[in-house]
């Protein structure tokens, strides 16, 4: 007698993405960088994973599955334009619906969205958190992006610009997962 077993054939798993975003010293700035990676390949490295929205005023990254996070931005960018330009109140319609529609609960991505006075990570479980410090990191090297950002707000003299390249930089030395070819925006 065969036995029949059933396998399941995993997709790879995609790892694409760094993204931080700073205020600092008045300034708000928000860069990712370019690599998308399935399982162990890199299958680009010039991604843009920075969009900006609402007539330019918002700039917002996002970290995830591809189409997963294009569903999510899309989404956003309705609920700035149904609430005028407000981040905080898109983002937590936007969470309100994430964990209340079957489908968005699906998606596995995650977004920071910045204007001049916002800097919001809105993640999949309906959280949306503005860091005390000023920064904050998504994606594979996000907790390297995020620490390299903080010892360089606290010893450093660069501008918050200058340090989500920098901080992007060290992150793509550490996680193989992210690339050095950065793009920042500044709000």
């Amino acid at each position: 007698m065969r036995s029949s077993r059933l396998t399941t054939v995993r997709a790879p798993t995609v790892r694409s993405t760094t993204i931080l975003a700073v205020r600092h010293q008045g300034a708000t700035a928000i860069g990712g960088d370019g690599q998308v990676t399935l399982g162990q390949v890199v299958m680009k490295n010039d991604a843009h994973k920075i969009r900006r929205l609402h007539g330019g005023k918002v700039v917002v990254g996002f970290a995830g599955a591809s189409a997963d996070a294009f569903a999510l931005l899309e989404r956003f960018e309705a609920k700035l334009k149904d609430y005028q330009g407000s981040v905080p109140r898109a983002a937590t319609e936007l969470a309100k619906d994430w964990r209340m529609d079957r489908n968005l609960r699906r998606l596995e991505a995650m977004m920071i969205a910045v204007d001049q006075e916002n800097l919001l990570l809105v993640s999949g479980t309906g959280d949306v958190i503005q860091p005390t410090d000023g920064a904050a990191a998504i994606g594979s090297g996000g907790p390297y992006a995020l620490a390299a950002a903080r010892a360089l707000m606290t010893h450093s003299k660069l501008n918050a610009k200058e340090i989500v390249a920098t901080a992007l930089d060290i992150a793509g030395e550490l996680c193989i997962y992210t690339n050095r070819n950065i793009e920042v925006e500044e709000v």
